[in-house]
């Protein structure tokens, strides 16, 4: 069955790929884009694909922007919108941490509150919240981004308990390693403030760990699952995907009882 579905941080990456998969399905997409020249860009595609979709810059910072949430009626809202940035936790400024948590977590939950209550009204629909591994894995050096996303795990969970008794869905999509340039970006920014010789972590450290993004997934795939499970009407409460990172991180869970200092 066909569905409205609105879209948070269409303007790239797997925002983007599953806005126009879930349009060439025939849905009802809303995407929309934190920047202008993003939503020309993602408008001139949909054209090229025939695609009748709807495309709004929406910088979910801005109060502004937020309001126009209001003027839509929907079936589906997904909180896509996201920023990343790496870093020692014990030396990352702690300006760059804010960044992002006013982003992930301040205003996506601005979002989702507004959502809730249109869906609320309705009697029904669904909130997707687009996590990541990392809001139940811990790796060095990707801190910030990490602490956001466990926030959006703590905020989903609590969100389903309150919202189910008004017939309103919630869940999450925690992707993996996607090779769509999001995670790349995330680790060169640490580099424009990081200094060997004033800061204590070990350069060779960090370097070291970045070179596990050689071997970051195909969006594609990802791209699909989302296809799937965001206009689905029932499916698990959290989505893991690929399988391999779904039990790589049941497995990290479980050494976590058993870890020690």
């Amino acid at each position: 069955m066909s569905k409205t579905i609105f879209i948070t941080g269409a303007g790239s990456g797997l925002g983007r790929g599953a806005a126009i998969g879930l349009a060439k399905n025939g849905h009802s997409v809303i995407a929309t884009t934190e920047l202008t020249a993003q939503k020309t860009d993602l408008l001139r595609e949909a054209d090229e694909l025939g695609l009748d979709m709807e495309v709004v810059k929406l910088d979910i910072t801005n109060e502004r922007d937020r309001e126009q949430i209001e003027k839509y009626d929907f079936d589906v809202f997904v909180a896509n919108a996201a920023i990343n940035e790496g870093g020692p936790l014990a030396e990352v400024p702690m300006d760059r941490v804010r960044a992002l948590f006013e982003v992930n977590v301040f205003a996506t939950l601005e979002t989702v509150q507004m959502a809730a209550r249109k869906l609320v009204e309705k009697g029904s629909g669904k909130i997707v919240f687009m996590s990541s591994m990392a809001g139940i894995s811990a790796t060095p050096y990707v801190g910030p981004y990490t602490a956001t996303k466990h926030a959006i795990e703590g905020i989903a969970q609590t969100m389903k308990s309150e919202l189910e008794g008004f017939g309103v869905q919630v869940a999450t999509i925690n992707p993996g390693a996607y090779n769509t340039g999001f995670n790349d970006r995330a680790a060169e920014e640490k580099w424009k403030w990081f200094d060997e010789f004033k800061h204590f972590t070990r350069k060779e450290d960090m370097k070291k760990q970045e070179e596990g993004l050689g071997n970051q997934f195909d969006p594609e795939d990802m791209i699909q699952k989302m296809i799937e499970i965001i206009p689905a009407d029932h499916h698990k409460f959290r989505t893991v995907y690929p399988e391999e990172t779904e039990n790589q991180l049941k497995n990290t869970e479980k050494e976590r009882w058993g870890m020690e200092i």
